[in-house]
């Protein structure tokens, strides 16, 4: 059975920011949606990943109501997508983007809030509220010319977080971007969240995912195969080691603590509850035993994302967590 990413929820304004089932989409011979069924709840971050081709940016476009779907079924806060009041309510950060270069920061807000027919009432306030989200209330009078290529980026989410939509796509919105850049957007996100604001965000650097995502969903191939939260998707923590001159019959005891696998002097225990760490390690050197270094945690998501796209069985996605926890084919 496809796995789907699913919580419970209450219908109506309440009920989840997006929900698909069997979504999908063909261009001529091409599938490049298959099937997708999927419940992104409000106020949450959620990762959508998969490697190039998978139909990411696809399941993007018939979300934001920019491509029609071929089959199956899907509504965006509450609305079919493709519907115009609903996109008010929207914000979008594409992959690639580029704004005028002899504008001003602020002059870029000022058209987009224009052409989003937001109220005259309320746009210098929002235009001020969504720069410093940001970090550009400094720069806001500056050419665009003249930013560099995070503050770019910064200016493209404050577009994207305008009129405080309740909903924003994200396209890979730190690809491009050097270490403190990444830093600055992961905060931008997780303060939009915090605001109320669910965020959908479709990337392929899977550390950035790790570090800002309640949930997230791996598709390939235009199908979804794994979903849920991390510790889910990352499953039981392993105790990784690097241990020598012990006993033998020593490490033969340890597998009452879990499953035990030795390669030269490195040692797994796989799971592991971490309380029992400090138990192993003073096994060990209690009988002559050295350890060099001790690595108790989950696998990466890298690890989990190769393994699964590389012919992994899929995730079924366990109990459901509070949100806000810590065209052409693609």
């Amino acid at each position: 059975m496809t796995p789907s990413v699913s919580r419970p929820s209450s219908g109506g304004s309440n009920g989840p920011a997006i929900r698909t089932d069997d979504l999908a989409k063909r261009f001529g011979r091409t599938l490049a949606l298959d099937g997708l069924t999927m419940t992104v709840e409000r106020g949450e971050v959620f990762g959508f990943l998969g490697p190039n081709g998978a139909g990411k940016t696809t399941a993007v476009k018939l979300l934001l109501g920019l491509a029609r779907p071929t089959g199956g079924t899907a509504r965006v806060l509450g609305a079919p997508i493709g519907d115009r009041p609903t996109r008010a309510r929207i914000g979008y950060l594409p992959e690639f983007f580029r704004y005028q270069p002899w504008l001003r920061g602020r002059e870029v807000l000022e058209l987009h809030a224009a052409l989003g027919r937001m109220p005259r009432s309320r746009r210098r306030a929002d235009i001020a509220t969504a720069l410093g989200l940001v970090g550009l209330v400094d720069r806001a009078e500056s050419l665009v010319g003249t930013y560099s290529k995070g503050m770019q980026q910064r200016l493209g989410l404050a577009v994207a977080l305008l009129g405080s939509p309740e909903l924003v796509f994200l396209d890979e919105p730190t690809s491009a971007l050097d270490p403190v850049g990444r830093l600055a957007v992961r905060s931008i996100i997780r303060a939009a969240r915090d605001r109320g604001t669910t965020v959908f965000l479709n990337s392929h650097l899977l550390t950035e995912v790790e570090r800002v995502c309640d949930r997230v969903a791996i598709v390939d191939e235009g199908r979804l195969i794994a979903a849920g939260r991390l510790d889910e998707l990352l499953g039981a923590p392993v105790l990784r080691m690097r241990v020598t001159d012990a006993a033998p019959a020593v490490i033969a005891a340890l597998a009452k603590f879990g499953r035990v696998e030795v390669e030269g002097d490195r040692l797994t225990i796989d799971p592991i509850d971490p309380a029992r760490v400090p138990d192993i390690v003073a096994a060990i050197v209690a009988t002559g035993g050295r350890v060099h270094d001790v690595d108790a945690g989950r696998g990466s998501l890298e690890d989990r994302f190769v393994a699964l796209v590389t012919g992994g069985a899929p995730v079924e996605p366990g109990p459901p967590g509070p949100p806000g926890a810590p065209g052409s084919p693609t």
